[in-house]
Parts: C-alpha cells; structure tokens; sequence
C-alpha cells in the first residue's frame, strides 16, 4: 500500500513551515512511520536541518530527504510513496507554481499561522489552492502566546470565517529552535518539555484526521 503525502504550506514567509515540517516527521518517526521529506523551498533549510541530522546521527537519522525544484516534486512523491508510511513535503512561500504542485500531489495540507490578521489573511491563497484541488486542509495556530486576549480574538476570527483548524497549537517555546540547530526534533532533543507535548499531540490529531480522509 502506498505511503500518504502531507505538504507543510503557507503563501506568508516566516509562519514557521520549515519547523513544523522536521518536528512533525520526528515524531511520527517515533511513533513508529517510515519517514520520508521533500524540501522543495529554494532556501533549501529543511534540507540544511537533514544534513545536520545526518552528521550529528549517520545511519541513526531515520528519516530520508528529497531537496527537488517544484516541478519535479510530484515525480519523486510517486517513487517516496511506495517506501514510506509518510511522505512530507516543504513548500516554498510566495511561489505559487511550487506550491500548486505540492498541493496536487498531497493528501492533506497543514497550514501554519501565526497569531496575527496578516498571518491568517495570507492562508486564504492556500486554503483556496487546496479547495481548488479538492484536498482537504488544517490550520495550525502557531507560535501562541501563553496570555493575552490575541489568541481568543483569533480563534473567534476563524470559527466565524469557519476555517478547519487544528484543537492542538504550538506555543512559542525556544526548544523548537533549539532543537533544530541540532539536527533534532523536539521530541529527541527535550523528551518530557512542553514543546514535545504540544508536538506529540498535533502529531497524533494530525494523524487521525488523515486516517479519516
């Protein structure tokens, strides 16, 4: 049976794709998938993070990586599907050709974005990319402040927009960064800390909405 493909994207730059994307993977790796990445972001940073991974790990890595350009993705999901339980894809901001692409050759698309209108304004070219694709789509409110009335006001903004978003959220937590200097997930790098929480439980609501599909 072929692996499913999940594309981490997002038109606004510096939502936190590329975070997201190797957080994930680790811990679906840990819960036992055979991972494989695709980075088809011309910054080529998921890809920087794999080659820090491979020095610090070698064979211990556990996760392969594909850096493509967009137009090759598809082509190269094809092959990654038939070795893997997942196929993770990294899409670039702004290029919508690319991320056309990754879209297309996707099963579910997760959106992250942070707490701020531009943020949510800018998910709306992806959210009608994936409809227009008709693949299904998730909201993932990142980088959260732990007080303040922002994230109420919206939250309030999505459900009247009645966007699909994700019960789990990511706070703004320094392992995140931390972790990936080291060629690590979160939860590798900080096992019993809050960031690791947060990720193990998106990484398993994530999960179960792509066993629904």
């Amino acid at each position: 049976m072929a692996g499913q493909v999940i594309t981490v994207a997002q038109q606004k730059g510096g939502a936190g794709k590329t975070t997201l994307t190797a957080h994930l993977a680790v811990a679906w790796m840990n819960a036992g998938k055979s991972i494989a990445l695709v980075d088809i972001d011309p910054q080529e940073s998921l890809s920087d993070w794999h080659r820090q991974r491979m020095e610090l790990l070698g064979e211990d890595a556990g996760i392969t990586l594909r850096q493509v350009s967009g137009w090759r993705a598809s082509t190269e999901v094809g092959r990654l599907k038939r070795d893997h339980d997942l196929v993770v894809m990294d899409s670039p901001p702004h290029g919508e050709t690319a991320a056309k692409v990754a879209i297309r050759s996707a099963d579910m698309i997760v959106v992250p974005v942070q707490l701020s209108p531009m943020d949510l304004w800018a998910t709306r070219t992806t959210l009608d990319l994936a409809e227009n694709e008709k693949t299904p789509a998730v909201l993932v409110m990142n980088r959260v402040p732990p007080r303040g009335r922002l994230p109420d006001e919206i939250r309030s903004i999505i459900k009247q927009l009645k966007l699909p978003v994700a019960k789990n959220t990511l706070g703004n937590r320094t392992a995140f960064a931390a972790s990936m200097m080291e060629g690590k997930g979160v939860t590798e790098f900080a096992k019993t800390s809050p960031a690791a929480e947060e990720i193990d439980a998106l990484a398993g609501e994530l999960m179960r909405r792509m066993k629904r599909l």
